[in-house]
């Protein structure tokens, strides 16, 4: 009997803990049947049986299906919203703040933060910013800080002078050490694991359009569940929230949240 594509998934449950049928069928079963193919395999089953045997491919596999598409300061105006908004409000009301970037990729979107918080606390001493992501391939690559032109495209040029220094033949831009360190990462399953409690800021961006709607209902339940009890969750330019009520969700600006005191 072939394998369909829900067998397949299954199998992938069961070799790798990520659950596919969580994710949009349609653009999943997509991507996948195009990497089978340009990978030079026939079948789910024949990819499956060479995943098993090739740690090398499976990594190919995770890092592909997990979709990691970053820059530091993406969607700018968005950027401006938790600078001169959000960023303020919290320092205004917490002494000390505990922030996660979820599903950070390779690392810009939780440098960006500590740089963009550098500017409010200069010892970053008071602040916590921890990462995560599926993939531990792009966890490393986050960790070692390396990154090319095109990724530092809307960084402003005064950050780009002051932390970051070229390297290689100045097609790479290594970031300061000093940012590095203000950022702890770790693997972290969004469907699975447990979530870090007591945010001040969640950043989720542009991964929960990838996930069904069913799949969606349960994750804005774990981030509120995440938050501080006045904690601000911050999605995608693509991912406002319809109806956020539903969640115990207050929109506070355009992609932001605030997590109301009970939920319904």
């Amino acid at each position: 009997m072939a394998w369909d594509y829900n067998f397949f998934a299954q199998k992938i449950y069961e070799l790798t803990t990520i659950d596919l049928i969580s994710y949009k069928e349609r653009q999943m079963k997509r991507r996948i049947n195009s990497l089978i193919t340009r990978s030079g395999f026939n079948s789910y089953e024949e990819y499956y049986n060479e995943l098993v045997l090739n740690s090398e491919l499976l990594d190919e596999f995770v890092g592909y299906i997990t979709i990691n598409v970053s820059e530091f300061f993406r969607n700018p105006k968005q950027w401006e919203v938790l600078e001169t908004i959000v960023i303020p409000t919290l320092i205004q009301k917490h002494d000390k703040l505990k922030i996660w970037s979820a599903a950070c990729s390779t690392g810009e979107e939780p440098y960006s933060l500590a740089m963009m918080l550098n500017k409010f606390k200069p010892s970053l001493k008071d602040v916590r910013i921890i990462a995560t992501d599926i993939d531990k391939d792009v966890l490393t690559r986050a960790q070692i800080g390396l990154y090319n032109e095109k990724s530092l495209e809307n960084l402003p040029k005064d950050l780009k002078e002051k932390y970051f220094s070229k390297v290689e033949d100045d097609k790479w831009y290594k970031i300061d050490r000093r940012i590095i360190d203000c950022v702890e990462f770790k693997q972290h399953d969004l469907l699975k694991d447990p979530y870090p409690q007591n945010c001040h800021l969640i950043m989720c961006r542009n991964v929960m359009i990838y996930f069904t709607e069913e799949a969606k209902t349960k994750l804005y339940k774990k981030f509120y569940e995440s938050l501080h009890d006045d904690g601000i969750f911050f999605v995608g330019s693509t991912e406002q929230i319809i109806l956020p009520q539903r969640y115990n969700f207050e929109p506070v600006e355009t992609f932001f949240y605030r997590k109301c005191d009970t939920l319904g």
